[in-house]
């Protein structure tokens, strides 16, 4: 008998952030190509609540032992959660993958460099800035004007995700919030979920489409990232994970055929450049506050 002394080597950690993020922007496509059948609207709604499932059979949360500061902590948690990938998926519905990614950046980014008073942070708002206004509807891009608004607001609750999400781990273990924080996210989009009726001609095939989404945006890239945390400094960590509107405009491109125009792709360039140089010149990095949906968007 052959007995294994030694455990099958693990993926690298470069390599298993790397999928970590195609598996997110790939879920998306996976999503936008379900709009025609049950709407944006929907699609978040079978995405988050799947996910909330799955998490509450991994974690099995004890919610009836949690403290008035834990819920005082989760609930606005999960409420941004699910505002959050409401809107990311409105978005998604008017402007390609690519753009609507990029844009949402623009948030997490703007608070990675809040308070600063260095002049190379302002380098980087500026290129940014110069990124967005190259794909505004003025400027001859085509761009849908309330779609960017719409994944500017997205970010805008990603900014405000990561701050909660600071607040949740000091009081709650993180299998813990994320469950909870996904059940909250569930009936925090509920009401638009029941208002749209997307979800009247559910099948089979929807409900395990819409468990693929929440295996490629939740499961699969939460094992992942744990993975490139073990080893990865958080500040590599941060630069990798701001590649991601760039691979996000290779899968629009791959799974949905949204060719961007040459605006459109240096506005990808400069906001992945924005971030990078964000994460790399930041002097103290914090520690990367994605859980199980950052997501996600």
């Amino acid at each position: 008998m052959v007995r294994l002394t030694s455990p099958p080597p693990a993926l690298p950690a470069i390599p298993a952030l790397l999928l970590s993020v195609l598996s997110v922007q790939g879920g998306a496509a996976i999503a936008k190509g379900v709009f025609p059948l049950v709407g944006a609207v929907g699609t978040t709604g079978l995405r988050i609540g799947i996910s909330a499932v799955i998490l509450l059979l991994v974690f099995q949360p004890a919610l009836r032992h949690l403290t008035a500061t834990q819920w005082r902590a989760v609930l606005p948690y999960g409420v941004i959660l699910g505002a959050m990938n409401l809107l990311f998926y409105l978005s998604l519905a008017r402007i390609p993958l690519g753009l609507a990614v990029t844009l949402e950046f623009v948030g997490p980014l703007l608070l990675a460099v809040s308070g600063s008073r260095r002049a190379l942070d302002v380098v980087w708002v500026v290129l940014a800035g110069i990124g967005v206004a190259m794909i505004t509807p003025w400027s001859g891009g085509g761009t849908d004007g309330l779609g960017m608004l719409l994944a500017l607001l997205a970010g805008g609750c990603w900014a405000g995700y990561v701050l909660l999400g600071s607040r949740v781990a000091q009081v709650m273990p993180s299998g813990t919030a994320v469950a909870v924080g996904m059940v909250i996210a569930s009936l925090t989009v509920a009401p638009f979920v029941l208002f749209s009726g997307d979800l009247g001609h559910l099948t089979p095939g929807l409900l395990l489409t819409g468990a693929a989404l929440a295996v490629l945006s939740s499961a699969v890239p939460f094992t992942l990232e744990l993975v490139a945390l073990r080893s990865l400094p958080s500040r590599t960590f941060s630069v990798l994970l701001s590649l991601e509107p760039a691979v996000a405009a290779i899968c629009g491109v791959v799974f949905l055929h949204e060719v961007l125009s040459l605006s459109g792709w240096i506005a990808v360039t400069l906001v992945v450049v924005a971030s990078a140089g964000t994460a790399l010149t930041t002097r103290t990095p914090p520690a990367p506050e994605r859980s199980v949906e950052v997501l996600i968007p």
